[in-house]
């Protein structure tokens, strides 16, 4: 089929990318070696094609219809012919969204004397008519005139021959488009799946597809939803700060289906169809999330950029995929069970468990993972048979940033709740897509190199760079390195604010701040980051807990619970668009139940069912224009004429923190000394006192029969 004929065949809907089919992932070289070998006419492979009335579900806004006949599947080749819609048309191809396209090889430039293809350079091709976009050659707006022109105007000698090879190198790059790419053709009589099975042995004699990508696409086979199901789950985890890939999933699938970790070719079959769907309902709708939480409130991971191995993660969603409940969903693990996961999810972190050879170490694993009720001890030990789990200090003499003792580091400076050196903003905090947290020399590398530890001598400089010399910041300090010493760095900080050294684990002994003692301050600070290190992964499965307290986008995260409540407003029905005070009646309702419990609660107004911050806007809005001082005014006029004025100034605390950047208000509730008994009236109008307690996350009226014995054991406490 001739390039010209295959892109037209994909404006004209005849033409497809079957749903199954990976993202677009070739590079800017990859598509200018592509050009290259088509201008020199060397061989660039086949395509391979299903024509069929049958089709799978295809990439992009285009829904198949019977009337349209049979159409053309590509299955192999897309990458190529990928590449060629958009450097010949200029525009995406039909079949692909932005956000697939993950490297835009568009833009590309040739030389029209030399056929030299290079991405645009500024200074290279500004002033060069000879340099050409090669899209404007193919959409025939680049005319030979024109260039040769534009070199006579430079002063240039613009000879016969020179205008020919010009010329003709053009319509060279021009006839491109009647390059035939040899056809491979399914027929028509076979089924999806044996043309996913043909798509399968051709990709497996290469390396173009990972053995997780072509599982995919046999999975993609009997359920054809499943790539875009599960690419929607992966965004909402990367919003959370949690970036995988299409990959990861399948991993997940493979483990917990199948407790493999390496053959995939057990979800080649179409029997996998229903346990597969079950599985991911559960993974999609709690498992992931669950495994999230553990790795941000416990494990302090605010970001998988933090993580050398995600796969790290994967004996973990198996563990509590097992551990589920499969009607309910996630059985919560005890505080025993989650700590011991933390330490081993550390331990293969810093040992680098699956750095290499993945596929077998996560046999291994997931193995233990199905066979043993307690497994995370047993996988501790595998680790500990293979290297010692002590931390020694000679472990940091040379390493960098990118050692993984860099992120254990991290994390236990976010357990001891330690905070940035420059702007005393605390380290541990929700990032979401975006990472911010960065690392700084203590000791100015500038002045290191002055006194001889830079690129000349491999050793000192290797020590310059050593993790020991790196601060945990919240963002690039604001101070001119190359004229401060650390001397003066530290001291400054030491003199504001002491904690903020000892929390990072810098040495207090201000003798080894001077430069010419740097050595023995990376001795210091190996030393005392190898005992607070080991000292904090031994305690992990003791009594001992990380100090740092949890976070309010924590709280949320975890969800709703017996002590926290979400409201979306306070008085605006969002459903029939208008205020409606008997949502008041239900915010009152819910401040009693916590105040009525042994704990009390916390309820928060302008956070969704689901967890997501939308603010107060419509409550202000329909306050009159208000502000948090008329919004809170309100609340405390409601909760007084409910409660009383002495209950609402000393059990209730109104406050209105910020979110992601958006504001909501916060009502923590304590405990009541008094019963808080709520008049309420009926359709009728018809008045009846009711008790409200906190049954998990809701607040039920108290049965009447129950309220005598709940009053006795509830403030009979109190009393005590």
């Amino acid at each position: 089929m001739k390039i010209s004929t295959a892109l037209d065949k994909i404006d004209d809907n005849q033409l497809f990318v079957p749903a199954f089919q990976r993202e677009y992932v070739w590079k800017r070289n990859d598509a200018k070696q592509l050009i290259d070998s088509l201008i020199k006419e060397y061989p660039t492979g086949t395509m391979l094609t299903w024509e069929t009335n049958t089709p799978p579900q295809l990439k992009g806004p285009h829904k198949y219809t019977e009337e349209q006949g049979a159409v053309r599947i590509l299955l192999d080749g897309q990458q190529r012919l990928t590449t060629l819609y958009m450097l010949v048309r200029g525009n995406l191809p039909p079949y692909y969204t932005a956000p697939e396209i993950l490297n835009d090889t568009r833009g590309l430039y040739v030389n029209v004397e030399t056929l030299e293809l290079e991405y645009y350079k500024k200074l290279k091709m500004e002033n060069d008519p000879l340099w050409q976009n090669i899209t404007a050659i193919f959409k025939d707006e680049v005319w030979d005139q024109d260039i040769l022109k534009g070199l006579e105007t430079r002063g240039a000698d613009v000879t016969k021959d020179f205008a020919r090879l010009v010329s003709g190198n053009i319509r060279r790059i021009e006839s491109i488009l009647n390059w035939d790419f040899p056809e491979q053709t399914i027929p028509v009589k076979a089924s999806v799946r044996q043309a996913i099975d043909i798509f399968y042995k051709v990709n497996s004699g290469g390396v173009s597809l990972t053995e997780a990508e072509l599982a995919l696409a046999q999975i993609s086979g009997y359920w054809p939803e499943a790539r875009d199901i599960f690419k929607k789950k992966l965004v909402e985890l990367e919003a959370r700060g949690f970036v995988f890939k299409l990959d990861f999933i399948v991993y997940a699938l493979l483990a917990c289906v199948h407790h493999s970790g390496s053959n995939m070719a057990l979800l080649h079959d179409d029997a996998n169809n229903v346990p597969i769907r079950d599985a991911w309902e559960r993974l999609e709708h709690s498992i992931l999330d669950y495994v999230a939480n553990i790795m941000q409130s416990h494990a302090f991971v605010d970001h998988s950029v933090e993580i050398n191995s995600v796969y790290a993660l994967i004996p973990i969603i198996a563990y509590c995929f097992q551990k589920a409940d499969a009607k309910t969903g996630v059985e919560h693990l005890s505080e025993l069970e989650i700590r011991k996961i933390v330490k081993w999810f550390y331990y293969s972190q810093i040992r680098t468990r699956y750095i290499s050879q993945l596929p077998q170490k996560l046999d291994r694993d997931l193995r233990i993972v199905n066979e043993l009720p307690q497994p995370f001890d047993e996988l501790l030990r595998v680790i500990q048979d293979e290297r010692s789990l002590e931390i020694l200090p000679e472990e940091f003499e040379g390493r960098t940033i990118s050692h993984p003792l860099y992120a254990m580091m991290r994390w236990y400076f976010k357990s001891r709740d330690a905070y940035c050196l420059t702007t005393g903003v605390r380290l541990r905090q929700p990032m979401g897509k975006k990472y911010s947290l960065e690392n700084d020399h203590i000791f100015p590398f500038s002045k290191l190199k002055a006194a001889g530890y830079g690129v000349k001598n491999r050793i000192k400089y290797s020590l310059a760079q050593e993790l020991t010399n790196r601060a945990i910041l919240t963002q690039t300090a604001n101070r001119a390195k190359s004229a401060t010493t650390a001397q003066e760095y530290l001291s400054e900080i030491l003199d504001r604010n002491p904690d903020a050294l000892s929390k990072q684990c810098i040495p207090i002994d201000t003798d080894l701040w001077a430069v010419e003692n740097y050595e023995g301050f990376l001795r210091a600070r190996r030393a005392l980051l190898a005992n607070e290190l080991n000292s904090f992964l031994s305690s992990i499965t003791e009594t001992e807990v990380p100090n740092a307290p949890i976070t309010l986008e924590e709280m949320i995260t975890e969800g709703e619970s017996a002590e926290l409540e979400f409201k979306q407003t306070l008085r605006w029905d969002v459903t029939e668009g208008r205020v409606n005070k008997v949502m008041e009646a239900v915010v009152i309702k819910t401040v009693a139940a916590f105040a009525n419990s042994y704990e009390g609660g916390t309820l928060l107004i302008g956070v969704s069912d689901a967890g997501v911050a939308v603010g107060l806007d419509q409550d202000f809005s329909c306050l009159g224009d208000a502000d948090n001082d008329r919004f809170e005014l309100h609340l405390r006029n409601l909760f007084s004429e409910a409660f009383g004025q002495i209950f609402s100034g000393t059990k209730l605390r109104v406050s209105f923190p910020e979110v992601d950047g958006t504001e909501i208000c916060k009502i923590d509730v304590r405990p009541a000394d008094e019963p808080l008994i709520l008049s309420i009236k009926d359709k009728k109008g018809v008045e009846a006192d009711k008790l409200y307690v906190r049954s998990g996350n809701s607040s039920p009226e108290m049965p009447l029969r129950e309220v005598p014995s709940f009053l006795a054991k509830r403030f009979e406490v109190m009393k005590r």
